[in-house]
């Protein structure tokens, strides 16, 4: 019997940004969930047990951030990936937790879909 596919996480607060993300995880053959902001992120999180990757924005509304998030994902749940992206920041500006990945936007559709399963198998 085959298992499930791997459960990505996106974070984004701009609904068509995130629309396309979640498209773009599902083509690839993950599984998608959709959040708009970090709060929402770690109650689905705190539920979930199935997610192994996290795709999050830096910049969202509320009082967490996508960096915040990075952190507090790796220190609640250090198994789970993070993949952190920004229009605004450049890889050298961006403070990741262990084991976290920056990439740029806008990210080549290609070269991300890779690096997800890549830290998901």
């Amino acid at each position: 019997m085959a298992s499930a596919p791997p459960v990505v996480l996106v974070v984004e607060d701009e609904p068509i940004l995130r629309m396309a993300a979640v498209e773009m995880v599902k083509d690839s053959g993950l599984t998608a969930l959709e959040v708009p902001d970090a709060e929402t992120a770690l109650a689905v999180l705190k539920t979930r047990p199935d997610i192994r990757l996290v795709f999050t924005d830096v910049k969202m509304p509320g009082r967490i951030d996508g960096m915040r998030l990075a952190g507090l994902v790796h220190d609640r749940w250090p198994l789970i990936d993070v993949i952190v992206t920004s229009g605004e920041l450049a890889p050298g500006e961006v403070p990741l937790p262990a084991g976290g990945v920056f990439i740029p936007k806008p990210y080549d559709h290609g070269k991300l879909v890779h690096l997800m399963h890549r830290l998901v198998d």
